[in-house]
């Protein structure tokens, strides 16, 4: 969410717009004098697709065979936990 605040209300509580960019990925607009000077916001943080296309590109690949034999233990799995009723997880 974007919120627009004076300078001298930002610096007076500076801690609790922090916590509020950090915590709720608020972005503040710094007002002074009717006027918008600055942004306070997140920081955007990871990889880019890009890169993380070329991340799974270069990563190693799993033969035929291999990709055959996983993709059944999964669907082993899926049967498997399915078949049984749900639990109390408190008994």
């Amino acid at each position: 969410m974007k919120l627009k605040k004076t300078v001298t209300e930002v610096a007076r509580n500076f801690s609790s717009f922090l916590n509020s960019v950090r915590y709720n990925h608020d972005s503040i607009i710094l007002v002074r004098g009717k006027k918008e000077v600055a942004e306070l916001r997140p920081i955007i943080s990871g990889i880019s697709v890009d890169n993380f296309l070329n991340i799974l590109k270069s990563a190693p690949h799993l033969s035929e065979s291999d990709l055959k034999s996983f993709s059944e233990d999964l669907e082993n799995v899926r049967v498997e936990l399915n078949d049984g009723a749900i639990g109390d997880p408190w008994e």
